[in-house]
């Protein structure tokens, strides 16, 4: 999937390290790397709301054109760290690329369409893979991958990684088993029923120990009338 628009970001050397990047953020700063494949990392830095406005507008697979000492590097956001209080981003790692070789990402999925079994069955959809690795030239690697949902029908119906039909010029390298979503019971009925199988386990357990017990009586007579006729 073509890009349409060519983002261009300048960076700056940072020559402040470890600890000290603190007072880079309480300026108003975020504190970046750039590395990759073939590549020397270096430090760099980039103001925190001009950092901020660019990652509302631009998705997480779409290619960013960095501009360091007058040279321009296509890269991906490899990494994104923020504080876990306030969701403030304290670092960015930008993953340097070569446009003309294939790149491993993962890439979300959206569900789409609505499964008749929910309206049918009173069924949930269960969201259970978010993310695909795929493997594509960095501009034909895709922002998201949709899955249609409205074939499933019935309860504990599903679609697997091998159902997903790739975008062009990409590969999914996900295993083939694994299952994107599926069709369950809610969560009450799903205990519900565990819970009557569980009855029902035990009601097996019990009369198999009933019949156990009534046949080794039966054996046990047995035994000592072979006892006493032996005797005579």
């Amino acid at each position: 999937m073509a890009q349409e628009t060519k983002t261009v970001f300048k960076l700056a050397r940072r020559e402040t390290l470890g600890k000290k990047v603190k007072a880079l953020r309480r300026e108003g700063i975020t504190p970046a790397n750039i590395s990759g494949r073939d590549v020397e990392s270096v430090a760099v830095q980039m103001g925190s709301e001009e950092l901020r406005i660019l990652l509302k507008s631009h998705g997480r697979n779409e290619i960013i054109y960095v501009q360091l000492d007058g040279e321009e590097r296509p890269t991906f956001i490899r990494e994104i760290s923020r504080n876990p209080v306030n969701d403030k981003i304290l670092h960015i790692d930008f993953l340097q690329i070569d446009l003309k070789k294939k790149v491993k990402l993962e890439v979300p999925i959206h569900l789409t369409g609505v499964a008749p079994a929910v309206d049918d069955h009173g069924g949930i959809v269960t969201h259970a893979l978010a993310r695909v690795l795929v493997e594509a030239l960095p501009i034909s690697i895709p922002q998201f991958i949709e899955v249609d949902v409205s074939g499933l029908t019935d309860i504990g119906q599903s679609i697997h990684v091998s159902d997903i039909v790739p975008p062009p010029d990409t590969e999914i390298l996900q295993d083939a088993e694994s299952v994107v979503a599926r069709i369950d019971l809610p969560a009450a009925e799903r205990v519900e029923e565990e819970e009557v199988e569980g009855e029902l386990a035990e009601g097996e357990e019990a009369a198999e120990g009933e019949e156990a017990a009534e046949e080794g009586a039966e054996g046990g007579g047995e035994g000592e009338a072979s006892s006493e006729e032996g005797g005579e």
